[in-house]
């Protein structure tokens, strides 16, 4: 199955193989023989509580490959046989068997969209299926903002992709009222694989099919959402990757992509997409690096959310903020944020009314305190004391309430 230079490990039935939270996470595994049962302590919206591995199945990719702790215990269910593949090796594996690599990425692409549907029913309340009939709204929200090249944008898309859809006749109207083409002109700079835009142009729209993904070769792209305003998700620099969600899953945008300054890109679609990542293991090795970033993101976005107290919260996304810096958490080390009260309860979600009894609470603990305005925590590993503390406290009041409702 894959090369004989990858360590092979081999464990007893009911033996601990990886630990959740344990950071010692440079190499995953791959089921060469036997089962093995990976479970969280507290699983969160929108994942199974255990899965259940076998011959080909993988484990510990989203760690490895983000650097991050441990998010899974896994245990052997059977005397079992696992390939170990250290970071450093990924490219090898890749370039040796690249039908892992694509199992991978599928698998990572329909956790991540499950994760962000989570997230977006746990925050705004409502998830609303992406569909190209949204297109019109979208175009119906940018003409009211007067940003009259996306509003011109998302009617022509609406067009194309709903030729037979209830506000065909009106976004016609809404086109000729601005003097623009019913279909999105063909760019003469964008023949094959490389592309140019102008700045404030849009390269895709929210809701739009899609069936490339893109490799920012100069410039930078804005991320944007529409969730009754609109909501600036990210801004990708030279060599991010976006739009891979489309193009593995076959589903609309989930957000819109806008150029910030000019942009240079590099378009790959589902024919040549398998063929680059056979040729070219590095793009391979960077999307799903880019994808354990992204899914172990959400993994603690949906953690924190699972925290019902306000301060368990507030001290979790505090912990959020260092781990996405990979800093190592030591005792009595002490930690500057970039940031005041105001914007991390903004972070956090927390109402106004609220905000000045919860900073008055923040700040009688001892480790932190404010500085020219600026949050400092002077003992990071006291701070992940407060937030295991509050997280063992989210998994009793979860099993009460199971309990209560059985």
């Amino acid at each position: 199955m894959v090369s004989t230079q990858f360590k092979v490990e081999s464990y007893i039935e009911k033996s601990f193989i990886t630990v959740e939270g344990k950071r010692d996470s440079n190499n995953f595994y791959i089921v060469k023989n036997g089962k093995a049962k990976v479970m969280k302590e507290n699983p969160v919206a929108g994942e199974d509580p255990f899965s259940i591995l076998g011959p080909g199945d993988f484990f510990g990719v989203i760690s490895c490959m983000s650097g991050h702790a441990r998010i899974e215990t896994a245990v052997a269910l059977t005397n079992v046989s696992l390939i170990s593949v250290e970071r450093e090796q990924f490219g090898i594996l890749i370039q040796k068997n690249p039908a892992v690599a694509m199992k991978i990425i599928r698998f990572f692409s329909k956790k991540l969209r499950d994760f962000d549907q989570a997230i977006t029913h746990l925050t705004f309340k409502t998830t609303a299926e992406e569909d190209p009939e949204h297109l019109f709204s979208t175009g119906e929200y940018y003409l009211k903002k007067r940003i009259l090249n996306h509003a011109t944008y998302a009617f022509q898309r609406y067009i194309q992709y709903c030729p037979n859809g209830p506000n065909r006749d009106n976004a016609i109207q809404r086109l000729k009222a601005l003097k623009a083409a019913l279909k999105v002109p063909d760019s003469p700079q964008n023949g094959g694989m490389n592309r140019s835009y102008r700045d404030n142009t849009m390269i895709f729209c929210e809701n739009e099919p899609g069936n490339e993904l893109y490799i920012i070769q100069a410039g930078k792209v804005k991320i944007t959402k529409l969730v009754d305003e609109e909501v600036l998700l990210a801004v990708l620099k030279p060599g991010d990757i976006f739009g891979e969600m489309a193009l593995l899953e076959n589903r609309p945008r989930s957000a819109s992509a806008i150029t910030f300054g000019d942009v240079t890109l590099l378009a790959i679609n589902k024919a040549n997409f398998e063929n680059m990542v056979q040729q070219q293991p590095q793009l391979a090795s960077r999307l799903i690096q880019l994808l354990s970033e992204r899914i172990w993101t959400a993994y603690r976005q949906l953690e924190n959310l699972m925290i019902k107290d306000p301060l368990g919260r507030i001290y979790d996304t505090l912990l959020i903020q260092i781990e996405k810096q990979k800093i190592k958490l030591q005792p009595k080390t002490p930690h500057n944020f970039e940031f005041g009260l105001k914007e991390l309860f903004h972070m956090v979600g927390i109402p106004p009314e609220k905000a000045e009894a919860l900073s008055v609470q923040l700040l009688e603990d001892k480790h932190i305190r404010l500085e020219d305005g600026k949050i400092l925590c002077s003992d990071m590993e006291e701070l992940e004391k407060n937030v295991q503390f509050y997280r063992k406290k989210a998994v009793m009041e979860k099993k009460r309430e199971e309990r209560k409702n059985s």
